[in-house]
């Protein structure tokens, strides 16, 4: 029996007002081009059409506007596997573990990718590391810019890997039940997005769908702190903005200035740092519970953010520098599996180029996330020196590599494992 024909909505006219030659301006507005894409994930849009959207976005520059990457990402996160957020916020403050200024929510660390420099898997790793002192929900997918992702090396982990397809969003809140790290694989949580898949591929273009999904987190009510790494240097401004827009409040935008979606562990990387601040419009939360983020997405929210701009080197890590050729990655995953976990189980050289490439990495989300603000910890004395914005990057290596040397983070991990694999 033949499937039915799926209904398609035109969206010409938007294509249109997008297609107005310079020096004439296109009114088109942010909330209509998100329209237009909620359309692509209820499969109500047209192939051809989603092309022709796609290339002028990007020939326009308008995908590169942050109030059309905001809400571009919140017509993909309203369209996803919704996860309950009540049973997400309970477990997750239950397990709370509140360190300096972090509140014990959930963090990621993320990149655009699209950098052409083809490293390591850092954000995947990282993620891993960090998970004993925060709580991590990692976004991602298979390779779309590279030949190994961070789903395709999660998948070559040996001697067992995860079942990273059987975590849904039924399951995510008792995931957490059992261990600090997550790993939510985007097509288990949007579904929608296989209607623009064949499009994107046909295209070969780097496309506003890669801008969005470092925003699209499917739990980013609940996302306390993240870094997200940016390819080129242009972004950077713009996706602190687009952050901003979507109510982060602890965040940071890196970029290489080799034009790398990382902290670069070969010279400077340029920051752009979301601090957060009480916001004097916010009137508590409903129901007197301070913590209560089931409100109402549109409802003041306690804290405002400032941008900071400032760059990082090696240096003020503590750490040498190393030229990217030492770090690369673009082999096989089940090649880029053996390094993860010969750094999960302490295997590599304290002076090992690419362990000095993660540390940094995950240095940066400890900061962020406040961690590296308490005076004590059981890593042992806190380094409280302090570098560029103020920021405790060196207590952020002594921290990671705690981590890694303690057990912990390879004990989240096969937690996480078993759990998916149950």
């Amino acid at each position: 029996m033949a499937l039915p024909t799926p209904k398609h909505v035109s969206i010409a006219p938007l294509l249109k007002l997008l297609s107005v030659p310079p020096p004439k301006d296109n009114p088109v507005k942010a909330e209509d081009i998100a329209l237009a894409f909620s359309r692509t994930f209820e499969n109500e849009l047209n192939p051809t059409q989603l092309a022709a959207l796609l290339t002028l976005l990007h020939s326009t520059g308008k995908d590169r506007h942050p109030d059309v990457i905001a809400k571009c990402a919140q017509s993909m996160r309203d369209a996803a596997v919704q996860v309950d957020k009540r049973k997400l916020r309970d477990v997750v403050r239950k397990r709370r573990k509140v360190l300096g200024s972090y509140r014990g929510g959930l963090c990621d660390i993320v990149g655009t990718g699209g950098d052409s420099h083809s490293t390591f898997n850092i954000s995947t790793t990282a993620s891993i590391i960090a998970s004993p002192i925060l709580k991590m929900a990692k976004h991602g997918n298979r390779a779309q810019t590279s030949m190994s992702g961070s789903a395709d090396v999660l998948n070559a982990i040996s001697p067992k890997p995860p079942k990273i397809e059987s975590l849904s969003a039924d399951l995510l809140p008792e995931a957490y039940e059992h261990t600090n790290y997550t790993f939510l694989f985007a097509p288990n949580f949007h579904p929608g997005m296989k209607y623009a898949a064949t499009v994107r591929r046909e295209l070969g273009l780097r496309t506003i769908f890669n801008l969005m999904g470092p925003l699209a987190n499917p739990v980013e009510a609940h996302i306390e702190a993240r870094v997200v790494g940016v390819a080129y240097q242009e972004l950077g401004p713009v996706f602190a903005q687009a952050l901003q827009l979507s109510g982060a409040t602890k965040a940071m935008v890196v970029c290489g200035q080799e034009d790398l979606d990382e902290i670069s562990c070969a010279g400077k990387t340029n920051c752009w740092l979301l601090r957060e601040s009480e916001n004097p419009g916010y009137k508590g939360a409903q129901n007197g519970d301070e913590d209560d983020d089931t409100s109402d997405d549109e409802a003041p929210s306690k804290y405002i953010t400032e941008v900071e701009t400032f760059t990082l080197e090696p240096k003020d890590f503590g750490l040498p520098s190393h030229p990217l050729s030492e770090v690369g990655g673009g082999k096989l995953p089940k090649q880029n599996a053996a390094v993860l976990m010969s750094i999960l189980r302490n295997e590599r050289p304290p002076d090992d180029p690419i362990l000095h490439f993660v540390l940094m990495n995950v240095a940066s989300l400890l900061v962020v996330s406040g961690a590296c603000d308490a005076d004590t910890c059981e890593s042992g004395e806190v380094v409280k020196e302090r570098g560029p914005a103020g920021g405790r990057w060196k207590e952020g290596v002594k921290k990671a590599r705690w981590c890694i040397e303690s057990g912990r983070a390879l004990e989240e991990f096969q937690k996480f494992i078993d759990f998916t694999n149950r």
